[in-house]
């Protein structure tokens, strides 16, 4: 590929990764998160080497030729779409898709840890080199899960911190394979808590942040989605609908779109829903147009509170609703659980407090007319069915390598990261002498 920027080794791959500030082009080593240049932020892309002409095969790596990957791992389910007819006729809509990310084995949905998360994970894990670092990553509880099964399952090391919550939904049909070590916070902290301590975990040596957002496996992972519902539609929805925290599957979602249309096809309507009373994205789209400051909140869905998203970097949350026509939803505690019993009621199959919050936004979105009934609606259940596995299969909970009392401020993270640093014998960066 001519006009590389020499970064990092050449690798055999079929992509290649552009800035979106500067457009400066880098060969990926599968562990790139960010444009070496001086500029604002701005998140790296995927650029492909050939059109994306249709999926080959079965599960998530069907979509293989649009993800950016090294390697792929046999047996990995992928999105489940169908016409969700009796839903939408009690929602006021006629065309209402749903794309389900969860276990529905019924509907062929078998995503191990039960969210859209475990698609992100699979990806990620395929776009490392060979011998990768030890992964660190901060997870409000569905990205640990992901992560940690699809790393036991194929032998890579990674580091997670949670949140003690977290650890209620991180079950696994079998152990967890000790590359995986899991450290809790106990006490009051929080999801920004975790990231603040795995920001200086990743400087340990021999360790490398995953990333999140910044990850282009996660946002073409999670973007799958959209690959499975214009698949499954025979076209690209007219609005996408989905809970979110950080955007980050509603971006990934976003730029799937972008790669597939034909021409003079529309991009669908990006439609993200968040959680009052913490929703920094829809203040940030309908106030100052930043992100608010760190506040108490108490959402349902816990999954949902990212206090940073990325907003205002170039390629982030805002220039995809520009782009899309796109806006950002809010709902209540109350109404996301009535959607989640409504849901559960309609289509035989519960959902996750984040995928409520989703339906509720879709609810209000079609009784108020910001939704028209004719309109083509992806709806994207991002994760479901977790009590239906836990009915059909045994599970084990997860054991933490480590559980840490959270100290609480602003040397919170320092200290905890000192502590961890201890048990694995190195000094982090920027720790106290």
């Amino acid at each position: 590929m001519s006009g590389v920027h020499p970064q990092v080794p050449p690798v055999d791959r079929h992509y290649c990764l552009v800035c979106s500030s500067c457009g400066t082009r880098y060969e990926d080593d599968g562990l790139v998160l960010d444009c070496a240049r001086p500029h604002e932020p701005a998140f790296l892309r995927t650029e492909y080497d050939a059109p994306f002409t249709g999926p080959f095969g079965t599960g998530l790596f069907r979509y293989g030729a649009a993800l950016p990957v090294a390697r792929t791992f046999p047996g990995v389910p992928g999105p489940a779409v169908h016409h969700a007819t009796r839903l939408g006729r009690l929602l006021g809509l006629d065309r209402l898709w749903v794309a389900f990310n969860g276990h529905w084995p019924e509907r062929g949905a078998e995503l191990p840890t039960c969210t859209f998360k475990d698609l992100e994970a699979y990806t990620v894990l395929g776009r490392l080199p060979a011998e990768p670092p030890t992964l660190v990553i901060p997870s409000a509880g569905n990205t640990a899960a992901a992560f940690a099964w699809a790393a036991t399952r194929h032998r890579v090391p990674c580091l997670i911190v949670v949140p003690a919550p977290a650890l209620d939904g991180m079950r696994f049909p079998g152990p967890l394979d000790p590359c995986v070590r899991i450290v809790v916070l106990d006490g009051s902290a929080t999801y920004s808590d975790t990231i603040a301590c795995a920001e200086l975990l990743s400087a340990l040596p021999g360790h490398h942040a995953e990333g999140g957002a910044r990850n282009v496996g996660r946002r073409d992972g999670l973007g799958t989605v959209m690959l499975a519902a214009a698949d499954a539609i025979g076209r690209l929805p007219q609005t996408y609908v989905q809970a979110v925290g950080s955007g980050t599957g509603a971006l990934g979602a976003h730029e799937a779109a972008r790669r597939v249309r034909v021409d003079g096809e529309p991009l669908p309507r990006l439609m993200m829903c968040q959680n009052a009373p913490f929703a920094p994205l829809f203040e940030a789209w309908h106030g100052t147009g930043t992100a608010p400051a760190d506040r108490e909140h108490e959402p349902l869905a816990r999954e949902l509170t990212n206090r940073r998203p990325p907003f205002a970097v170039r390629g982030g949350v805002r220039e995809a609703l520009t782009e899309s026509g796109g806006d950002v939803l809010r709902v209540d505690n109350g109404s996301a659980l009535a959607a989640m019993a409504l849901f559960e009621e309609t289509e035989g199959i519960d959902i996750e407090p984040g995928a409520g919050v989703a339906v509720a936004a879709l609810a209000e979105a079609a009784r108020t007319g910001r939704i028209a009934r004719d309109e083509l609606v992806l709806l994207n259940i991002t994760g479901g069915g977790r009590a239906r596995q836990a009915r059909d299969l045994t599970l084990v909970p997860a054991e933490p390598w480590l559980r840490v009392p959270w100290p609480g401020g602003q040397n919170g993270p320092r200290l905890v990261a000192e502590l961890v640093a201890r048990q694995l014998s190195y000094t982090p960066a920027g720790a106290a002498s």
